[in-house]
Formats: structure tokens, C-alpha cells, sequence
């Protein structure tokens, strides 16, 4: 049976493709569940128009994205910190803290976009990627200082 999918599957394909399948997968599986309908000629038709549409989004997506990934991208943010005696961090610099700096400065982003292997323990300069969709990243530079008492 001929069909088209409504959901991205897993090893058959995305939204808005056409595919042969066997006819009791179509009908006992595919078809109650909403995750296909029958390839008719109107549906086929409908189909393309969705993924033209799908396709325009998704591009226009990828220019805000770009756009955002090259305003942040070499960005600095200063996050000062007490200290103790050596030069200790009494507190770590962790994803949280860097996003709401970037909110303070205008940027919006999620504290999952941040890439930081592990917190920030003690003071300098720290490069940290910054991960936005469409596999785009950007870097910015957390300088970690002292808070003078």
C-alpha cells in the first residue's frame, strides 16, 4: 500500500514522504495510530505543498539562527566572583550563571545551548561554545574574575 507519512519514523522516513509498505502495516499500524494516510492523487498533491511549506520555515528558521549565532559568537561576559586567600572560587561558574549573564546583555538563549564540559572552578579566561539548531555554534569568552571587598 502506498502511503504518506505525517510523522518522521524511524528506518521508513519523514513527514510528507511517500512510501510502499506492506498493506497490514498500513492498516493495523500506520493508519489508526495517525502516523500515515493513504497515497490518494489529492493527498499526494497535499503532501507536496506541506513540504514546500516545511521547507520555506525551515529555511527561514536557519536565517534567525544564523543571525543569532553570529551576533553572540565572540562575545565576552564578565562573571565576578568572591574569592578566598589563593585565588580559590567559593562558588563554580556553571551553565545557569553564563545564560543569565547572556540574558542581562540581550541574548536569548537556553542554558541547554551552553556547552560547558564541567563548571567553571577558578579564575581567567575560558572559551565556551554556545550550541544553536542546525548543528550552528558560536564561541564566546567567560572571563571569570574577583570581586574585590
Amino acid at each position: 500500500m502506498r502511503v504518506i507519512l505525517l510523522k518522521d519514523i524511524e528506518n521508513l522516513g519523514k513527514q510528507y514522504e511517500t512510501k510502499d509498505v506492506a498493506d497490514g502495516y498500513a492498516n493495523n499500524f500506520l493508519l489508526p495510530k495517525g502516523l500515515a494516510k493513504q497515497a490518494t492523487k489529492n493527498a499526494v498533491i497535499w503532501a507536496k505543498t506541506q513540504l514546500e511549506i516545511s521547507a520555506k520555515k525551515t529555511e527561514a528558521e536557519l536565517k534567525v539562527i544564523q543571525q543569532e549565532a553570529s551576533n553572540i559568537d565572540g562575545q565576552e561576559i564578565t562573571l565576578q566572583v568572591k574569592v578566598g586567600d589563593k585565588d580559590q572560587l567559593f562558588e563554580s561558574i556553571n551553565e545557569q550563571k553564563i545564560c543569565d549573564k547572556l540574558k542581562e546583555a540581550g541574548f536569548q538563549i537556553d542554558k541547554k545551548q551552553i556547552a560547558l564540559e564541567e563548571p567553571i572552578k577558578k579564575l581567567g579566561e575560558f572559551p565556551v561554545k554556545i550550541k544553536f539548531g542546525h548543528n550552528l555554534e558560536a564561541e564566546i569568552k567567560v572571563i571569570v574574575s574577583g570581586l574585590a571587598d
